[in-house]
């Protein structure tokens, strides 16, 4: 108990640190995985695909984690608030590890489709990608304050403003990768890439 009560009061000190530590690490490994660098397997294109389904279910879940969270928060319900989002935060990381082994899989889709749709879907795709990437270290420095500071001592830092800019981040990356998710798979259709 005394390391964990080393790392919290560690963390609770230098929370902007934490924050950059995560953060590096996990574009690290991103970045890794597209990168060829981390020694990740090839699977069919099954597995893959099953992967992608997998991702998308734990995205939704993810999504609905935070949408409670929030609820949770403006009802004052501060601890089952918590457990809402490091729930959402646990399943975020569930998808970090799904995700490296897709990307590591080898095997990716192209949607069939033209004109505004396919616009459409890039647009949703790109914006997606963008705030996922961008919602990381903002995700991470919420949760960090959250685990080192008790609820009267987070209403003196800046957790509250920082969640409402994860919360919507986090929430509108999720969504449009599920319409992406939806589109490719059970709309328009794909092909192989």
């Amino acid at each position: 108990m005394a390391v964990a009560d080393t790392l919290q009061s560690r963390a609770r000190a230098r929370p902007r640190l934490v924050t950059a530590v995560v953060s590096v690490v996990g574009y690290a490994l991103v970045f890794g995985a597209f990168g060829g660098v981390l020694p990740l397997p090839e699977f069919s294109k099954d597995i893959v695909i099953l992967l992608g389904d997998a991702i998308a279910v734990v995205n939704s879940i993810a999504l609905l984690a935070i949408v409670a969270g929030v609820y949770f928060i403006k009802n004052n319900q501060v601890q089952k608030h918590r457990a809402a989002m490091l729930t959402a935060f646990t399943l975020i990381m569930v998808f970090l590890a799904l995700y490296i082994l897709k990307v590591g899989g080898g095997f990716e889709k192209e949607i069939v489709a033209e004109g505004f749709v396919w616009t459409a879907y890039i647009v949703m795709l790109a914006i997606h990608i963008l705030l996922s990437a961008v919602s990381v270290p903002v995700v991470v420095h919420a949760v960090v304050l959250g685990l080192t500071h008790s609820p009267a001592e987070l209403r003196e830092t800046i957790h509250a403003r920082v969640g409402r800019i994860a919360v919507s981040a986090w929430g509108l990356s999720l969504f449009l990768g599920l319409v992406t998710y939806v589109m490719l798979n059970h709309i328009y259709g794909w092909v192989p890439r």
